[in-house]
């Protein structure tokens, strides 16, 4: 499977797909169309665990006094699939491998694997 997760309002999405190379993939943008829980689940399997695919850097994290609860795993599977806002992203999907977020390292080495695919 071939999948980019993105926000079309997000500047920083925009700028990622202008970038890089996506043909092939299939684009779900996650506001128009939710992730379901079997595609979180998925991205779940991925990446290890439903933190690594949350967003601390929502608004709602703070707005909502998120950031002085101790979440759990069961709690960050609940606030993505409710709110897309807390889904770090773009989430990429190239078959196994899984690339979240827009750090300079992790857009480093989703570009290098592009390039190599």
């Amino acid at each position: 499977m071939k999948k980019i997760y993105y926000l079309q309002t997000c500047d920083t999405c925009r700028r990622i797909m202008k970038e890089l190379d996506f043909s092939g993939f299939e684009k779900q943008e996650i506001k128009t169309e939710p992730i379901t829980a079997k595609q979180l689940d998925e991205m779940k399997k991925l990446s290890g665990s439903y933190e690594a695919l949350f967003s601390r850097r929502a608004k709602k994290y703070k707005e909502m006094g998120l950031k002085d609860e101790n979440l759990s795993e069961k709690d960050f599977q609940h606030y993505i699939l409710n709110d897309y806002t807390f889904l770090k992203r773009p989430v990429i999907i190239d078959g196994n491998q899984i690339f979240i977020g827009n750090e300079k390292k992790n857009l480093a080495a989703l570009a290098l694997h592009l390039e190599k695919n």
